[in-house]
């Protein structure tokens, strides 16, 4: 019996690291206000959000220029909406339209967003913060319908110990630079650690001085059981 061949896996444009940047803050906000006034966020609370130095990779030094060039950008894109008609404008995204209306699965991707490629650990306790992610097996059920649509993507062996995931919005080139990062990270955590260059060095000596001891003890050990096998000859003579 044939059946029909499945769809190849979705992709997803590329985004701008500006543009990640916008999103993940938003979706980070709208996460973590503790009052319905702080989200939708203004230009200025969206701009200090995107050059905070906690929780971000790289930290960037962006302009409200700059800002609101990529807000004006992401709107053509449909992922956020510019609101007005109060004192100031504010910005909001709408990516449980675009993307997902799962909350954790939402935060899984801001916190890529925010910081790169991170395992599983990392990314678990740090979407913690923005949505009850409570263990890895739970992690693991929300990151499976995130792979299966290509949002979420492996940069190496999901099924070794310290998987690294990033998210779907990569360049090409990009993605193979990350995968290539990844995977050396991956051989050097796998490889034993190294002894420091002054403990080799002072290693060698003390190997070579245990070597002569043994040595020493060895040729004793049989001399003395040479004289012994002496003594027996003597004494059954």
């Amino acid at each position: 019996m044939s059946s029909e061949p499945l769809p190849p896996p979705h992709t997803w444009d590329p985004l701008a690291e500006e543009e990640r940047r916008v999103l993940g803050v938003l979706v980070e906000k709208q996460k973590t206000s503790k009052t319905a006034d702080s989200y939708p966020l203004t230009l200025n609370a969206l701009t200090t959000g995107c050059n905070q130095k906690s929780n971000r990779d790289p930290v960037l030094d962006l302009t409200e220029d700059e800002v609101e060039e990529t807000v004006s950008a992401l709107q053509k894109k449909g992922l956020v909406m510019r609101q007005t008609g109060g004192r100031v404008e504010r910005f909001k995204h709408l990516l449980y339209e675009k993307w997902t209306g799962d909350g954790p699965q939402l935060a899984v991707l801001a916190e890529l967003l925010l910081r790169g490629p991170q395992t599983k650990g990392e990314l678990r306790g740090r979407a913690s913060r923005m949505a009850p992610i409570d263990t890895l097996d739970d992690l693991e059920g929300v990151l499976r319908p995130l792979a299966a649509r290509r949002l979420v993507v492996p940069l190496t062996d999901p099924g070794r110990r310290g998987a690294v995931l990033t998210h779907g919005f990569h360049t090409p080139d990009e993605l193979a630079r990350a995968k290539a990062q990844a995977g050396a990270r991956a051989d050097a955590d796998e490889r034993p650690p190294a002894a420091p260059t002054g403990e080799r060095e002072a290693s060698a000596p003390r190997d070579a001085a245990l070597e002569a001891r043994v040595a020493a003890v060895e040729a004793g050990v049989a001399e003395l059981k040479a004289i012994v096998a002496d003594l027996r000859r003597q004494l059954g003579g």
